[in-house]
């Protein structure tokens, strides 16, 4: 797994680092080398074009700089000021000696004089702003900016492409969209989610120092992100001696008359994960429809008011239900009321793996008036629960009075203070998002996550039932439940991926990622049994 720091994290790292001997001119020379070393691995790099700022970003420019000119490359650093200007001891000191080294300098263009020179590079290194910015892109770099996307040059940032926040993933109105980010240390959160998405490209991670992955370490990452042999130890079994019980029963509990199907595409995506029995429960007026639906599976109606959406009287059928079953997943098309806050309460008090989605989280935050972390009882339980709430959702969770979280960070910590209040090892919490987050009491794990063409309704009850799935035909193991949560999320990305071959990216529905829940499943087994491509004869 590799570690995610916050940004005042890798500042604790840094002063760590010089601690232990490392100085800042060392850190920021051997960032600089790992830039030029990754431009050169590009190939084809006759011409470069560095823009730097006027901070130890820019330095890192200066020092990758003289590196290539060393190599042979054509070299020319576009700079706001001249080298002596520079404010920072460090960054003038490196700006002069590449300088001196015969690095040629364009010092405060025009915009068309930055087109004609960006026009002829083969690469531009982008070292303007930092992991410190944030705000609005000033001038000159806002224009800038816009000439290095309109160039035909690939673009290989220096730790976060600027106008980006390290930190949130927003990207100010001007920003760098790169092909590669070399980033500093350690992965940040605003690499991996919302614009980071977009606009990173290839992220590689420079360690710089051979202290480094101690001191990351110590420094007590926010996350940690999987890679895809991580996942070895939580794949379903493959004993031939199993029959459809053996595999893992699941009960959905869900849908109402105006919403079907969600929990139809629950039930399904868990039949599809591998599960041997699955049973939909849902209102009466809703399981003939679902039934139609549904050849495989059992559907058992249960007690509803006038609005088509369960009463209190479905409490005990439910209950009974579960205790026969290896997992339950409650939530999706519920609705909110007094009967199914009753049904999703009860469910919590059972000794059942449980996965709540949907409204039956909005259940529980109804349950607690809109601040669980005050009531940790409620998901105190002996059996494992996973939570997978939307960031919307998970704002509800936590508080009625403060915004919905809007960044990875933000997620990771309303999650956490679910996990620290309840401070159980069988709760997690998976905090969706353009990035998702599978926290649990030790550490937050993130997947990989999955193609835009998942942002389509449906999709979340799929992932809910996917995941009551895996905890059925892991019952009564030893699991990390987080790491078996983020494998689901990983099958699930890829799952949206296969469809949107199928389909195209923009026309994929929920159904279209059921469909191929197997073969993603199956081929992302076989990536992490052989990593390297190797199989056994």
């Amino acid at each position: 797994m590799q570690p995610v720091l916050n940004i005042e994290d890798v500042k604790c790292v840094e002063v760590a680092l010089t601690r232990v001997g490392v100085s800042v001119s060392e850190l920021m020379h051997r960032a600089g080398y790992a830039a030029a070393q990754e431009v050169l691995e590009l190939g084809g790099v006759d011409n470069v074009v560095v823009l730097t700022g006027l901070g130890n970003n820019g330095g890192d420019g200066w020092v990758a700089a003289e590196v290539l000119l060393s190599k042979g490359a054509n070299v020319k650093v576009v700079s706001p000021i001249e080298p002596d200007q520079l404010s920072g001891d460090l960054a003038r000191q490196v700006a002069q000696s590449a300088v001196r080294a015969g690095v040629s300098l364009v010092v405060g263009p025009s915009r068309d004089e930055l087109e004609d020179l960006l026009s002829t590079a083969d690469v531009v290194l982008d070292c303007m702003l930092g992991t410190g910015f944030h705000g609005e892109v000033r001038a000159p770099f806002d224009i800038w900016i816009e000439c290095v996307n309109a160039s035909p040059a690939r673009v290989v940032s220096v730790d976060v492409p600027s106008g980006l926040s390290g930190q949130t993933g927003h990207a100010a109105s001007s920003c760098v969209v790169a092909d590669m980010t070399v980033t500093m240390l350690a992965l940040k959160p605003g690499l991996l989610a919302d614009d980071g998405r977009d606009v990173c490209g290839a992220i590689v991670v420079a360690p710089l120092a051979e202290q480094t992955e101690r001191l990351v370490v110590d420094a007590d990452p926010v996350a940690w992100r999987t890679d895809l042999g991580d996942y070895l130890e939580v794949l379903p079994s493959h004993a031939a001696s199993v029959d459809k019980y053996s595999r893992g029963s699941v009960l959905v509990v869900g849908g109402s008359r105006r919403y079907t199907g969600a929990a139809v595409m629950a039930a399904r995506a868990a039949a599809r994960m591998g599960a041997g029995y699955v049973t939909l429960a849902t209102p009466a007026s809703a399981a003939f429809a679902a039934q139609t639906h549904l050849l495989e599976i059992p559907v058992v109606p249960l007690p509803e008011d006038a609005d088509g959406v369960l009463t209190a009287e479905a409490r005990d059928v439910v209950v009974k239900l579960a205790e026969r079953s290896s997992a339950v997943l409650v939530g999706p098309g519920l609705r909110v009321s007094a009967g199914t806050v009753g049904v999703v309460s009860a469910l919590l008090e059972t000794d059942v793996p449980l996965v709540v989605d949907a409204d039956g989280l909005n259940c529980i935050a109804r349950l607690t008036s809109n601040d669980l972390p005050s009531y940790p009882e409620v998901t105190r339980r002996r059996a494992p629960l996973v939570l997978t709430p939307h960031r919307g959702e998970l704002g509800r969770l936590v508080s009625k009075d403060v915004p919905s979280p809007d960044s990875l960070a933000e997620q990771l910590e309303a999650a956490r203070k679910i996990i620290w209040a309840d401070g159980g090892s069988e709760l997690v919490v998976v905090a969706k998002g353009t990035a998702t987050g599978c926290v649990g009491v030790s550490r937050a794990v993130l997947p990989k996550p999955g193609p835009a063409s998942l942002a389509t309704a449906g999709s979340g009850d799929v992932l809910a039932g996917m995941m009551a799935s895996m905890l059925a035909q892991h019952a009564g193991e030893d699991v990390d439940l987080a790491l078996l949560a983020a494998y689901v999320c990983e099958v699930h990305g890829y799952a949206g991926t296969l469809a949107a071959e199928r389909v195209g990216t923009r026309a994929v529905m929920a159904t279209d990622v059921i469909d191929v829940i197997g073969l993603a499943s199956d081929s992302l087994e076989e990536h992490v049994t052989y990593p390297d491509g190797a199989q056994e004869g």
